[in-house]
């Protein structure tokens, strides 16, 4: 009993036993118990089915149990194979070691895989570096496998054939790498290609060549020029060696195209072109493969202000242009399409020369005047001074309104400025001229002369006036209102206010008159200081206007 009991072994261990008989396929093994066990040949696994296990064999076997119902004490030599497993496993799981291992299974998820008796799990996704659609050639064949994680109390170990591939390409990366040169010519086969740009297979590592390095002409999208497993030639333009990735180009193999682009482009020169993009700010036109220029918004058209490019060209469409500018370094060539066009203002000018009579529809109406449509799709403007000679200009432009057909007469056409001045009182100068013949000084009115008006208007923009003794009215703007800036404010002068101003233009033809009191302050300074004083004489301004003002009250 002592002796049992010394050497009984405790359920749960790895022992050794010997094979004391072999009855059809099962082995009777003695570990030193009171009773044998009884383990089926197949778990010993070749060695059971080639007749290596014979009586007198000693195996290692796992005590699961010391007795069961039947008094056999219950053995298992996979258990024991999986235990030793685990112990070696575990080792070379802790120095990161690689282990071997077979695929024979495969069950939701991934594969089981036997590590010399234990069984491991395999992701479908540790599978290969790239889904694999196949399994069967890697089934039932040794090869290494990297442990991720090993988990004992469950019985738990997750491994991976895709770290071993990685590992493996990283060096053959590495070697391929150190082969390569920044400038090397190099043919590849694309392998996939995205929107960004196609990658291709430089043999057994992978170079980008973007979009914007396939051709010196703007590709839109890869596909337009590649297709996948076609073999290209391809420059490498950058490395990165710790990074491993290359930079390849297509476009470097060929001349560039923007080289002598001044000589080939000339400004004020036409060219036509094809729109390849249309942006919110402009159109690019293509004018040789490689060569693209701009045509910005405010170059599209003359008449056409804040339009969307779209509505006045479409993309695929040859269009005339002109060159406005060339910038080789910033690889830019600015263009014109309305430059392609006559100028409307110009055509107007030739066509209407000033004191011409129009005709057009009123297409709007604003505070300070009307906007007539004319000839050319332009507009000219009718100032509230110009509506009519006897009416103030607030009270005249209410009987206009929007679609009314008007005639005017060309007061003035600045093309620089694109714009067209138009008087509608001009059309009745006549009357004006006879008015201020009979009431004004000998000579009548005429530039440079000083008159006396009464204030009728006051607006944002000046006042209005009546010059005295006559029906003839006519605006002062704002800058003219006083030499002082301070002083140029409208509101400081009221109806029924008398001013004294200065003719500065009048046109006998049209009738025009503009007056300045600015001018006239101007003038009156430079006598004074002429009669009462010089830069040598020491007075000062106040003293010369003083003199000069007593002199005028004497008088």
């Amino acid at each position: 009993m002592d002796s049992f009991v010394d050497n009984e072994p405790l359920e749960g261990a790895v022992v050794k036993g010997t094979v004391v008989a072999i009855e059809k396929d099962l082995a009777i093994i003695d570990v030193g118990l009171k009773t044998e066990g009884r383990i089926p040949l197949k778990e010993f696994g070749a060695a059971g089915r080639d007749g290596l296990i014979k009586v007198g064999s000693i195996v290692e076997v796992y005590v699961d149990r010391v007795e069961n119902a039947a008094g056999e004490a219950v053995l298992s030599r996979e258990k024991a194979r999986r235990e030793e497993s685990w112990v070696k496993l575990e080792v070379m799981y802790n120095n990161n070691e690689r282990v071997e291992g077979t695929i024979f299974n495969q069950v939701k998820g991934g594969f089981t895989v036997d590590l010399e008796g234990a069984v491991a799990f395999l992701p479908r996704s540790q599978v290969d570096i790239r889904p694999i659609r196949d399994i069967a050639p890697l089934m039932n064949v040794p090869q290494p496998f990297q442990i991720l994680k090993m988990d004992k109390r469950r019985g738990n170990i997750v491994v991976s054939r895709r770290a071993i591939l990685e590992e493996s390409r990283a060096e053959q990366r590495s070697e391929i790498v150190q082969q390569l040169e920044e400038g090397q010519v190099v043919d590849g086969v694309v392998k996939n290609i995205t929107d960004y740009g196609a990658f291709v297979d430089l043999g057994g590592i992978d170079g980008l060549l973007h979009v914007t390095d396939i051709a010196w002409r703007r590709v839109n999208h890869p596909s337009e020029v590649l297709t996948i497993g076609e073999t290209i030639k391809v420059q490498i333009v950058r490395i990165n060696h710790e990074s491993h990735r290359i930079s390849l180009g297509m476009k470097q193999l060929q001349s560039d195209p923007w080289e002598g682009i001044e000589a080939k482009y000339p400004i004020e020169a036409k060219f036509t072109g094809r729109v390849t993009n249309i942006t919110d700010y402009g159109a690019f036109v293509e004018l040789e493969p490689g060569i693209e220029g701009l045509i910005h918004v405010s170059e599209m058209s003359w008449t056409k202000k804040n339009v969307h490019p779209g509505k006045i060209v479409s993309t695929s469409q040859e269009v005339e242009v002109v060159v406005l500018e060339v910038d080789p370094d910033k690889r830019r060539i600015s263009l014109g399409l309305k430059q392609t066009l006559a100028n409307p203002w110009e055509s107007f000018a030739e066509k209407f020369p000033v004191g011409a009579v129009i005709e057009g529809e009123v297409k709007n109406k604003t505070e300070f005047g009307l906007f007539i449509g004319l000839d050319g799709d332009v507009d000219g403007m009718v100032h509230l001074s110009d509506l009519d000679w006897q009416k103030s200009g607030e009270i005249a432009l209410e009987d206009y309104n929007r679609g009314d057909m008007v005639s005017a007469k060309v007061l003035d056409v600045d093309v620089e400025k694109e714009r067209i001045s138009l008087g509608i009182k001009q059309l009745s100068a006549g009357e004006a001229s006879a008015a201020t013949a009979d009431t004004a000084e000998p000579g009548g009115i005429r530039k440079n002369a000083i008159v006396t008006g009464t204030v009728t208007e006051v607006n944002e923009g000046g006042i209005e006036v009546r010059i005295a003794d006559t029906d003839v009215t006519a605006f002062i703007r704002r800058a003219d209102l006083s030499r002082d800036r301070n002083d140029q404010r409208p509101e400081r002068f009221s109806k029924g206010e008398k001013v004294d101003a200065r003719v500065t233009q009048y046109d006998r033809k049209t009738g025009r008159i503009q007056l300045s009191i600015k001018a006239l302050e101007i003038a009156e300074e430079k006598e004074a200081v002429a009669n009462y004083g010089s830069s040598a004489s020491g007075a000062s301004l106040g003293d010369i206007l003083g003199a000069a003002l007593k002199d005028r009250e004497k008088e």
